[in-house]
């Protein structure tokens, strides 16, 4: 009789491999050297994405690679050293007022009072007549909300979800529509906060001469819009899907919609999906007759202090609008008739039901500063960019594929841009001083940090776009990164040769 069932032997064989790997690690760790560990300093992020796709536990990755990141660093208590850093950072702060209390409690009095699966219907009802159309109305619905990947995502994905699930769109294919029309269309169409951020950190003294002022520098954020090719390749990549003019071949994605259309299955047998049935499930309030309003008013609020500030010169006030939007629509429903009790308790069984993607963004946010710690993307930088005036011409190329590592890695484009900026692109002004140069090199940047911060499994906007779509995680990264990954192929080709031709 066999003692151990065969079927934890493999999880005990991992548990073994796991102590056996980390005594390693301990014994073997070098010391910090020049603000980085080295190719050690790529181990926690490249082991939690191979965990990601090998267990498809998103959880068990995130805590083995911040775990990882203590045995490098020589402190194994992960809680002391990172967990309470970081749950008590302003960035898990946001999180938890923004992503679980704000954006559950919107999605629970939607679900309660039926306001975005109105407003989807109703707009459905003139536009959307099949699958294609469907996808079609994700697609155009996420041009309309381009302020940035987490809003996009999170606005797109529950105003379309009940419309693409009524016309049998694979939540897959509804999340890879929405991944691809958040992050990259914020950079095209940049009526937000992003080349501001990006001004800050370029308007430095190696810059000279370049940028001289905030000013000098958001002009040059929209001189590069055209050479951003990522973007505009991926949301190109992205309309042809939705219209079914994409050629798919066998990709992960084409299996999904031969699995919708065969079985009328929106998700895969094995999917966990991160919006649970407090969310999934219609739950709308005893008589209570959903209208336009219930939709309206609190995404008016929403889109009105994330827009409105920048026409008037500000920064755009997400959190503030996020909060008031679930005010508003509290008021809305108790004035329509909605019991105070049903309207607190739609909030309610709205946070709960996004609870696992708040600690998986949580956790995210903790392997972030554990990368931040090790050094990860001055390592990579460091280790690539000395070589390159022999070549000046495979800049951009080169640029564009250490932010799509640097940003898949940490899950972050903003933290991407934050280390590569400022030293990348003196660089590229030191080689040459040509403005198409220049502008590909930036372009580049933008491009390839965006490349990640929609494919990795530990992005906030990876997230929340399964999340909001109602998806496996690992789902949608396995079934996007090859259509992205072609989209990332064809901005190399282009940097490489327009590089060359303008340099010679």
């Amino acid at each position: 009789m066999k003692l151990i069932p065969e079927r934890n032997r493999s999880a005990i064989f991992g548990l073994l491999t796991c102590v056996v790997g980390a005594v390693i690690i301990w014994t073997a760790r070098p010391g910090d050297v020049q603000g980085h560990y080295g190719l050690w300093s790529l181990l926690p992020a490249a082991m939690t994405i191979i965990i990601c796709f090998v267990t498809r536990n998103v959880l068990l990755a995130l805590l083995l690679g911040i775990f990882t990141g203590g045995l490098i660093i020589g402190r194994l208590n992960i809680i002391d050293a990172f967990l309470i850093p970081s749950l008590g950072s302003e960035k898990y702060a946001q999180i938890l007022l923004v992503y679980l209390w704000a954006l559950g409690g919107l999605l629970g009095l939607w679900n309660r009072n039926g306001g975005a699966r109105h407003f989807a219907e109703t707009m459905a009802a003139r536009f959307v007549h099949s699958r294609v159309s469907a996808k079609v109305f994700a697609w155009i619905m996420g041009i309309v909300f381009h302020q940035g990947g987490t809003i996009s995502t999170v606005l797109t994905g529950t105003t379309v979800r009940p419309v693409s699930d009524q016309h049998q769109v694979g939540h897959e294919e509804l999340a890879y529509v929405v991944d691809s029309t958040a992050s990259p269309i914020a950079t095209i169409i940049p009526f937000n906060v992003w080349p501001i951020y990006i001004a800050g950190l370029i308007t430095i003294e190696p810059l000279a001469g370049l940028v001289d002022s905030e000013a000098d520098a958001i002009a040059l954020f929209f001189s590069a819009i055209p050479f951003n090719f990522y973007a505009w390749i991926a949301v190109g990549m992205t309309l042809l899907f939705a219209m079914d003019r994409l050629p798919l071949w066998n990709t992960p994605m084409q299996r999904v919609i031969d699995r919708v259309q065969s079985t009328g299955k929106l998700d895969s047998e094995t999917a966990v999906p991160m919006l649970s049935a407090e969310l999934t499930e219609s739950r709308l309030a005893e008589g209570y007759r959903p209208a336009m309003i219930d939709f309206l008013a609190p995404m008016g609020t929403l889109l009105g202090f994330c827009i409105i500030p920048w026409f008037l010169g500000g920064s755009p006030l997400v959190f503030e609008g996020f909060g008031l939007a679930v005010v508003v629509a509290l008021i809305v429903s108790v004035l329509r008739g909605m019991s105070v009790t049903d309207a607190f308790d739609a909030v309610v069984t709205g946070i709960k039901g996004v609870t696992i993607g708040a600690i998986v963004l949580g956790l995210a946010v903790t392997l972030a500063s554990v990368s931040e710690q090790l050094g990860t993307s001055v390592y990579v930088i460091e280790a690539t960019l000395d070589w390159l005036k022999a070549l000046p011409f495979i800049l951009p190329s080169l640029l564009l594929l250490i932010c799509m590592l640097v940003s898949f890695s940490i899950g972050s484009s903003w933290g991407t841009y934050a280390v590569i900026f400022p030293v990348a692109l003196p660089l590229a002004f030191a080689l040459s001083q040509d403005p198409t140069f220049i502008l590909l090199s930036f372009g580049a940047i933008l491009g390839g940090a965006v490349f990640g911060d929609q494919c990795s499994p530990i992005s906030d906007t990876t997230i929340l776009s399964a999340l909001a779509c109602g998806s496996d995680l690992m789902d949608h990264v396995t079934t996007q990164l090859p259509l992205a990954a072609f989209a990332a192929a064809v901005s190399a080709i282009g940097y490489l040769g327009f590089s060359y031709f303008v340099l010679n």
